[in-house]
């Protein structure tokens, strides 16, 4: 079965969130070796890249755009809607989009529950259609996480 775990984003700003994505993307390929990042366009998949290209050498994360890197593709693969994403299956699936992206086979679902209500509601949706097809889910505060994880 399938588990996903929802981060509700409350009082982080656009730059914590960025951060905070880029250590739950790192975590996911480590423990899964095999994560598929859905971004909500070519441009935040692009910004998404350059900060994990910014983590610290210790803390090194192989991915690369969808299309880029080697045949087989990265470990990590940051994707768009738009994009010509491969049907290879995918341990882990992050999702930055207010839709629900192609998961199936994945072991482990991280999604996002913005602050703005409009974007709260789609993740309830989400939330919803996710607990429909048996995924077992979680919520977690963002702002939580990252406390625990500087101590």
């Amino acid at each position: 079965m399938a588990q996903g775990i929802f981060y509700v984003l409350d009082g982080l700003d656009d730059q914590q969130q960025l951060q905070f994505f880029c250590e739950r993307i790192a975590s996911a390929w480590r423990e899964y070796r095999s994560v598929r990042v859905w971004c909500a366009d070519q441009a935040a998949a692009e910004q998404l890249d350059e900060a994990l290209w910014q983590a610290p050498g210790d803390a090194f994360v192989p991915h690369n755009l969808v299309g880029e890197g080697p045949a087989q593709g990265a470990p990590v693969e940051l994707c768009w809607p738009q994009a010509n994403v491969p049907k290879r299956r995918t341990a882990a699936v992050v999702n930055l989009m207010s839709e629900i992206p192609d998961w199936q086979g994945a072991r482990m679902i991280i999604e996002r529950v913005p602050s703005d209500e409009s974007a709260r509601q789609q993740a309830r949706e989400r939330y919803k259609t996710y607990r429909g097809q048996h995924v077992e889910l979680q919520t977690i505060k963002a702002s939580e996480q990252m406390n625990s994880s500087t101590k």
